[in-house]
């Protein structure tokens, strides 16, 4: 009898409870519709392209910081002969991008002399023009049964073996074969960042022991690419210090023995570090005799407000810059171009 009743209480707790839920599910379905509006119909009328990430940056964008320096310059309105103050803002802002003494006390009798007829920030970047060589063609062939070399000269810290594993990814690129010569024996780490560089492109790397004899090494490394038809061979010197005479005396022999056959030296390229402005130009200066150096190849462009040193190395030393580093990637070494370049620091 308890059992049943117990049974019974049950049942009417779970019709109860069901009755409940009912209800309230169907209060639910009859509450008035929400007060928000309806979502507005989206009409595709035009297809836009993603944009791409892979696009490069301009050069202007890459050397902001000098760019920034000329801020000056594109701003003034001035037309005509210049004042003092008009001369004084061209003054400084030339001589804070390490243009130089020299090239600014040049363009500024210009400015005397003849004014500024179709504003300053024209005139300026005619002037700048002027200072940089037109020729700046870069030499990839030999003479027939020679094997091409370019020689990779500067001191220590200036980028130079990044430099030559950079270009040594672009040749490569390119379709060539190259062979990497670790010349720089006076410093293993130099050797071991160049095999590095190797397994990476793709090149030929030709090394030795520490504090072997350079020329010996960059002799083995031609005679292995003429060996197997390789089109190119970069190599690495030394670069301790700019003003060491048995530096630059070691540099001139290397550069004898690479362009003896099978090898012919048809670039050297001296790497300078932006960053270092007037300096770059002065240890220019110490290889140039040593080094028959044809082209500069400047580091660290994007990292430096002194961009400027271009003009003066190109007007002091009549010596091209071939390539600049704007940056870490492999492909942030660039050919110069020496229209781009002055339009990145005038034109607005």
């Amino acid at each position: 009898m308890i059992v049943a009743i117990a049974i019974v209480a049950a049942l009417l707790v779970v019709g109860i409870v069901a009755l409940v839920i009912a209800r309230r599910r169907r209060a639910r379905s009859l509450a008035p519709a929400s007060d928000q509006p309806p979502l507005p119909q989206v009409l595709v009328t035009e297809v836009v392209e993603r944009p791409t990430l892979d696009e490069a940056p301009s050069l202007g964008t890459r050397i902001g910081a000098t760019r920034g320096v000329f801020e000056r310059i594109r701003s003034m309105s001035a037309t005509g002969a210049l004042g003092v103050d008009e001369l004084a803002i061209v003054e400084e802002v030339l001589l804070r991008s390490d243009v130089g003494v020299a090239t600014t006390a040049s363009i500024l009798d210009g400015l005397r002399r003849d004014g500024a007829g179709d504003g300053v920030a024209p005139t300026l970047r005619r002037a700048l023009r002027a200072c940089l060589v037109d020729e700046r063609s870069v030499r990839d062939r030999a003479e027939p049964g020679r094997v091409a070399v370019w020689l990779f000269v500067g001191v220590n810290g200036v980028g130079k073996t990044t430099t030559i594993g950079k270009l040594a990814h672009r040749e490569i690129a390119a379709g060539r074969s190259v062979v990497l010569a670790a010349g720089d024996t006076f410093r293993a780490a130099a050797a071991e960042q160049l095999g590095q560089w190797a397994e990476r492109s793709g090149a030929e790397l030709v090394r030795v022991g520490e504090g072997a004899d350079p020329g010996a090494v960059i002799h083995d490394a031609i005679g292995r690419a003429a060996a197997r038809g390789a089109d190119l061979v970069l190599a690495d010197t030394a670069g301790r210090r700019s003003n060491s005479t048995n530096l630059l005396e070691e540099l001139a022999k290397v550069r004898r023995v690479a362009d003896r056959g099978p090898g012919q030296v048809v670039e050297t390229f001296m790497v300078l570090d932006a960053t270092t402005g007037q300096n770059a130009l002065s240890q220019a200066r110490e290889f140039l005799a040593a080094a028959a150096v044809s082209g500069i190849v400047l580091t660290k462009l994007d990292g430096t407000a002194r961009g400027g040193i271009v003009v003066a190395i190109e007007r002091e030393l009549g010596i091209p810059v071939k390539f600049v580093g704007v940056g870490e990637g492999v492909a942030d070494l660039i050919p110069f171009d020496p229209d781009e370049f002055v339009d990145s620091l005038i034109r607005a």
